[in-house]
């Protein structure tokens, strides 16, 4: 009889237990997800980071608050090692940012007090580049930015963030460009376009589709190309079908120069765009987020990418350029942080000889 009521007691500790598993609160109710946008607002990773965060609200399990926070400066590396600093490793604080993030990591710049290596990739959306100049530069199509009206006068964040690939775009094009560094965001860039203190500029698409499309109809600006997409051999010779009807660098250097680009600008170019492209925007975690909170984080884009609403406002807002779950690209975003060794010293050296970047 006592054996029976052991069994039975442990019997009933189970059913328990699994009744109390199946009745626990998802991991995030009644909590708040703060993403952190190592920008100024108004560029790329604070439109996508505001427009992905109430569908964030919508499908994360348990409908957590979710806050976004620009903490700008230092190219995106001020707010990155804030992130690295602060972000405890409980799935509460994530950041969202671009390759301007990644690329100082990779070179080994001093103030990227932070190791991308060991954080955990929660998601990514891809978005493409579009470049465009002020109409009195006199420039009406891409061949005609090599003899402007005026000098061309480039504005960026840094040499070591997203704008590389089109910095090395202007080296592969052998293009007359006076670079401007130091603003603290894509947004303030915009503004100092618009105000006339640059006239040629570039915008990834969630910002060029909501905010520089009017300027284009307005007659204040002139879309050239784009960065281009990669064909099934990872050639990166496509036109984005986002901007069909602009060319793509390769499209731009193959009629300016009657040939195929080809060489070590080229492959740098490939490289460096890659990384900024096609992992356009990655939502970081850091390093041992719980796989609760990941798995979460996780099945939420499966949900969002499902909405209806969310299909529908991303063809106005992003282009509709795919929202991807972390365990799925995360593979491919560490093997682009790992570029070959002549690419990686052809960048460097620009970087240091142009650019006066020091390691």
């Amino acid at each position: 009889m006592r054996r029976l009521v052991t069994v039975l007691g442990l019997v009933f500790a189970v059913a328990l237990a699994v009744q109390t598993g199946g009745a626990q609160a998802p991991y995030y109710a009644g909590k708040t997800i703060e993403i952190v946008v190592p920008f100024a607002p108004g560029g790329a990773a604070d439109v996508g980071a505001r427009f992905v965060a109430p569908f964030l609200e919508k499908h994360v399990a348990g409908n957590p608050r979710v806050t976004v926070r620009n903490v700008p400066g230092g190219g995106s590396m001020l707010g990155a090692s804030f992130f690295a600093a602060n972000a405890k490793p409980d799935g509460l604080m994530l950041m969202c940012t671009t390759s301007s993030t990644v690329f100082p990591w990779m070179f080994g710049h001093p103030s990227a007090r932070y190791d991308l290596g060991k954080m955990r990739v929660a998601m990514t959306m891809a978005f493409g580049p579009v470049v465009y100049v002020s109409p009195r530069t006199g420039v009406r199509k891409p061949q005609d930015l090599l003899r402007p009206a005026e000098p061309l006068v480039y504005g960026g964040i840094a040499a070591t963030g997203s704008d590389l690939p089109v910095l090395i775009a202007f080296e592969l094009l052998r293009l007359p460009v006076k670079v401007v560094l130091g603003f603290e965001g894509r947004g303030p860039i915009r503004l100092a376009f618009e105000r006339g203190e640059t006239n040629l500029d570039f915008q990834f698409t969630p910002v060029y589709l909501t905010q520089v499309v009017p300027l284009v109809r307005e007659g204040k600006a002139i879309p050239l190309f784009t960065g281009g997409v990669p064909n099934e051999r990872g050639e990166l010779v496509l036109r984005d079908p986002v901007v069909p009807d602009l060319p793509s660098v390769f499209e731009v250097y193959r009629e300016m120069y009657n040939s195929r680009p080809a060489g070590p600008r080229w492959r740098a170019y490939e490289a460096a765009a890659a990384l900024t492209f096609s992992y356009g925007l990655t939502w970081w975690a850091p390093e041992g987020t719980p796989e609760a909170a990941l798995r979460a984080l996780y099945e939420a884009v499966d949900r969002i990418v499902a909405d209806p609403e969310f299909r529908e406002r991303a063809k106005t807002v992003t282009g509709g350029y795919p929202l991807r779950r972390g365990d799925q690209v995360e593979s491919g975003v560490r093997k682009a942080m790992r570029p070959t060794l002549d690419v990686k010293k052809w960048i460097v050296d620009l970087l240091r000889e142009k650019y006066n970047v020091r390691f």
